[in-house]
């Protein structure tokens, strides 16, 4: 039985937004003041089927050209989640963004509705909700989906009964995409480029596919599947770990010092044998399941940095010695962050109903997928969520071909499997950049200079490749400082 608020499903014909008020700039919060960002809010409508009805606030940040001459419009930026991203376009430049990708544009970012300071969404979440995150934990047995049910459902009932569950039928990345057109049309822009990362592909994706002839340059990287994050999407994280673990188990062989195997076939053994000790006897709080999901994060890094910190964990673990410390956010951000991230994946599509349908799903990955599968099938709160408003935004051929996938071949969270299913939607519209190199997110974060060049010079030329190509694996450079946020 769906337990958040019911509404008729309905179609939405997309369309050119109509003249939006100005941005009403206000000062930045405290957490994103940065030299040269400014922020402003802009009313949109709640439902753009009634655009003259009830409004909602959303927030934006501007990091502003300084170069008026070599300056061509603005750059809409998502960092993916949902989550909030007023602090993106600082993080853009602090992560090497071009100098001169920052003369051509005005770096925009945006708080998604429901989002951060983007009229907010809650579910009252309690501390340990919080923690529990937005991806389901490892079912070790299968009793362990069913009471994953039960606490799913529970989140459900909060969302639906708390203060802002109005708001939940249109908190869908249709809506957040007819917002990004209002803050276009609110800036004075005729066209707006966007660079998005992970969810903001997806994003990107339907944003440019509701207003093709208002958007410029699109830039999706590390690629959602052609449905978003819908059950099948939550499931590509299991292929994603399979894909990706093998560069650290490499690694770690090459790195007899952390004790966890001398070749990558008994580094993967460890795994295995340390999520099993762990599901029988949690050391330090950690157990199987959350030794799974650091793992499944600490993934999403790729070169000695982050396969240092993972190792360090695993090594922390197999000898009870204390784990290094991690910086925590404080708590209403998590709550805000999970409550507006669970109304846009729920929102977006419809999910399996029946826990039995998540039981099958997670004994078929758990075979399939070993390290990782029966936690990406595991049941979502949108079992229990209500049928989405509109029917979702399907990714078609149809616009200008402006669309530049960039996709590692080895991603966790957003496996290439996934990306092609989006590249095969936009058929001629898009081409997609490969690069043989593992972690999750490419552009800027990723030291393949063949990638970061492709993409600099489509965003200042719009040399876009014409057909799909691939950037081999530059061995022997250093990372560069990881953007943060992204995913």
């Amino acid at each position: 039985m769906a337990v958040v608020v019911m509404a008729a499903a309905v179609v939405v014909t997309p369309g050119v937004a109509s003249a939006a008020p100005a941005v009403k700039w206000v000062e930045c919060p405290a957490d994103v003041v940065a030299p040269g960002v400014e922020c402003g809010t802009l009313e949109v409508p709640l439902d753009y089927r009634e655009p003259e009805g009830r409004r909602i606030e959303v927030m934006i940040s501007r990091l502003a050209s300084k170069n008026p001459e070599e300056r061509r419009g603005i750059l809409l930026t998502n960092p993916g989640g949902p989550s909030e991203g007023l602090s993106f376009p600082a993080a853009l430049r602090a992560g090497g963004m071009p100098q001169s990708v920052l003369d051509a544009y005005d770096v925009i970012g945006v708080d998604p509705r429901g989002i951060g300071r983007s009229t907010p969404i809650t579910c009252d979440l309690t501390e340990e909700q919080q923690y529990a995150g937005s991806v389901p934990p490892y079912a070790v047995t299968p009793a362990d989906v069913r009471k994953r049910a039960g606490e799913v459902e529970q989140i459900a009932r909060q969302c639906a009964s708390a203060s802002t569950a109005d708001l939940l039928p249109h908190n869908t990345t249709a809506n957040i995409a007819r917002d990004l057109d209002r803050v276009r049309a609110a800036l004075g822009e005729p066209k707006a480029s966007f660079l998005g990362y992970s969810y903001g592909t997806y994003l990107g994706a339907v944003y440019t596919t509701l207003f093709p002839r208002s958007t410029d340059r699109i830039v999706l990287d590390s690629n959602l599947g052609a449905g978003g994050w819908d059950v099948e999407g939550g499931r590509l994280y299991a292929r994603g770990v399979e894909d990706t673990f093998p560069d650290f188990a490499k690694w770690a062989a090459a790195h007899p010092e952390y004790g966890l195997g001398t070749t990558p076939e008994q580094v993967r053994a460890k795994y295995f044998d340390l999520a099993g000790r762990l599901d029988r006897a949690p050391v330090q709080g950690v157990s199987g399941p959350l030794f799974r999901m650091l793992t499944f994060g600490g993934l999403y890094g790729s070169g000695d940095a982050a396969f240092t910190a993972l190792a360090k964990n695993w090594r922390a673990l197999d000898t009870d010695t204390p784990l290094p410390p991690v910086a925590v956010p404080p708590l209403e951000r998590i709550e805000s962050l999970i409550s507006g991230r669970y109304a846009v994946v729920c929102g977006d599509s419809r999910w399996p109903t029946s826990v039995r349908t998540y039981e099958r799903n997670v004994a078929v990955d758990r075979v399939r997928y070993p390290m990782f599968g029966a936690a990406a099938a595991n049941i979502y709160p949108c079992a229990y969520w209500a049928d989405p408003v509109e029917r979702p935004v399907r990714i078609t051929d149809r616009g200008p071909r402006n669309v530049l996938m960039v996709q590692n071949e080895r991603d966790p969270a957003t496996p290439l499997a996934g990306a092609r299913t989006t590249r095969r939607a936009f058929g001629d519209r898009a081409a997609m950049l490969t690069i043989d190199q593992g972690g999750h997110g490419a552009y800027l974060i990723g030291a393949n200079a063949c990638a970061n060049g492709k993409v600099t010079d489509y965003l200042l030329g719009g040399q876009r490749p014409e057909h799909d190509v691939r950037c081999a694996a530059e061995a022997g450079k250093p990372a560069p400082a990881r953007v943060p946020a992204v995913g």
